[in-house]
């Protein structure tokens, strides 16, 4: 968190107004603002990845409104959200993050390929590239770009989902659990990395967690979240001083 921060602090950017989806979450207000790290925690089944899914068009809300820099925007799918400048980083690595007999380059390029869409494929000089760039930026620890991503540490398989999502120059990145599964050191080596991501591009961060110590210590808005509804708000201090 940096105190420079403060001068952006209060232009909404992103706005959802009655979003909900029957069965999984209450309608719910939800405002970011510039240049934010949110945190959304709560127990399991408290709504919180529930929440970001209905912003992402992951899950499609039964009603309400989404504004993006003041416009109401339709999502209607996570493409839409790509589309918009949204980054989603699912909760369960394994089953909805890495494509496991794929390489760590496949692994990073493809949300930017399915972004440019199908008529404008990445050169294979391209891929390289970009994937070599973030295997640097993000110290992804990996034999080469051809390495199978299930041979890669947890820590190191998260770096690469994320490295993928940071290739599609987002405005909102969303981090379900982003640490979750991790050893002590890929854990702070992760939270270390989003906070790094964080100051140099400036974008919107929403990160979702359990963890109230790594939600503490790095977000700038606190939501807890309790059987499908936002039942406090407010910094880390006022929320967990109580």
């Amino acid at each position: 968190k940096g105190d420079h921060k403060k001068l952006e602090q209060y232009i909404p950017v992103v706005e959802a107004e009655q979003v909900g989806r029957k069965g999984s979450i209450r309608p719910f207000d939800f405002t970011v603002n510039k240049g934010e790290v949110v945190g959304l925690t709560g127990l399991l089944g408290s709504g919180r990845s529930e929440l970001v899914r209905a912003i992402y068009g992951a899950d499609k809300p039964d009603g309400g409104t989404i504004k993006v820099n003041g416009k109401e925007v339709k999502i209607k799918s996570p493409l839409d959200a790509m589309k918009l400048g949204m980054a989603y980083l699912p909760e369960d690595r394994k089953k909805d993050g890495i494509l496991a007999d794929l390489s760590v380059r496949e692994n990073m390029i493809i949300a930017l390929q399915a972004k440019k869409g199908m008529f404008h494929p990445m050169s294979r000089k391209e891929m390289e590239e970009a994937a070599d760039k973030y295997i640097d930026l993000l110290q992804i620890k990996t034999a080469s770009r051809e390495t199978p991503i299930k041979s890669l540490s947890g820590g190191n398989q998260q770096k690469v989902i994320i490295g993928r999502w940071l290739l599609t120059d987002p405005d909102y990145l969303i981090l379900d659990e982003p640490t979750a599964g991790l050893d002590p050191k890929a854990h702070r080596d992760v939270l270390d990395m989003i906070i790094r991501v964080h100051e140099h591009e400036n974008n919107i961060t929403i990160m979702v967690s359990h963890n109230m110590e790594d939600i503490a210590s790095m977000c700038d808005k606190v939501i807890v979240m309790d059987r499908a509804h936002a039942v406090m708000e407010g910094t880390p201090e006022e929320v967990f001083a109580r």
